[in-house]
């Protein structure tokens, strides 16, 4: 079990690099090829010149649409790098009203919905991450074929850093060659940080109202809950890479993530 390389800036709170894991053939993780992280719109100018240094060339948001429109332009954005967005949010895929699209994975017009409609599994957060791999397939995969195929380190974020980047990291990793018991410590490591990680939400326009009055508790990672999400994988894919595969990818597709994961 590795410590995690944190990130330290002042516009973030939950970034690290996830390099440094260890994958179960004898191999490592390399750093400064990916980075998970929160939102990226408090980053000051010294923040952003730091992850120049880091050698970041390529930026996957996650968030949906709305949330773009709501939280305006972040400071990479005037920066020469590449920019991709794949909201994992199914509503994303169609023009509807803010009110609509912005169903978060935390708030109370979601809880309502998943109370009303059948889970995808018994797991409440569990469920929302396999919501995104049965709903948003082609926004996961283009995600994790950015990583795959960037010049330099890329950043995968969405508003906490912790359910929908988590289900891509953990994805990649896992193509990695990284053991579930490390995939799981990886998704865990940001409940370290979860008080600040929501006091930062609740300071942003998109999630003020979303969170007001939720325990912090409620929005803490267990680990049971990304091995039930390594666990289906395993069960209907025969793992991360296979779910790939079912996606399209060819098997020099798969290897080229691995080989660009690995130091």
């Amino acid at each position: 079990m590795t410590t995690p390389r944190w990130i330290e800036l002042d516009g973030v709170v939950n970034m690290r690099d996830v390099g440094g894991l260890p994958t179960t053939d004898g191999g490592v993780v390399a750093t400064g090829r990916l980075l998970r992280s929160d939102n990226l719109q408090d980053l000051s100018d010294a923040d952003v010149e730091a992850l120049e240094q880091l050698g970041v060339t390529d930026v996957v948001d996650l968030r949906s649409n709305v949330e773009l429109t709501l939280e305006g332009p972040g400071p990479l954005r005037a920066r020469d790098l590449t920019h991709h967005h794949h909201s994992l949010f199914r509503d994303d895929v169609h023009a509807v009203s803010a009110q609509e699209a912005l169903v978060l994975p935390w708030s109370k017009q979601d809880q309502q919905k998943a109370d009303a409609q059948p889970r995808l599994d018994d797991d409440y957060w569990a469920s929302h991450y396999l919501g995104y791999l049965t709903h948003r397939p082609d926004s996961v995969s283009a995600a994790l074929a950015v990583v795959a195929r960037s010049r330099g380190a890329t950043i995968v974020h969405c508003a906490a850093g912790k359910d929908r980047t988590g289900t891509v990291v953990g994805l990649a990793l896992s193509v990695a060659g990284v053991s579930d018991d490390d995939v799981v410590a990886d998704y865990v490591a940001t409940g370290e940080r979860i008080e600040r990680i929501m006091a930062r939400l609740l300071a942003r326009p998109a999630y003020s109202e979303a969170l007001q009055d939720q325990p912090v508790d409620h929005h803490r990672p267990r680990p049971e809950t990304m091995r039930r999400i390594l666990e289906v994988l395993a069960e209907r894919h025969d793992g991360a890479a296979g779910w790939l595969r079912a996606q399209g990818w060819s098997a020099d597709d798969v290897t080229e993530l691995r080989t660009s994961l690995r130091g």
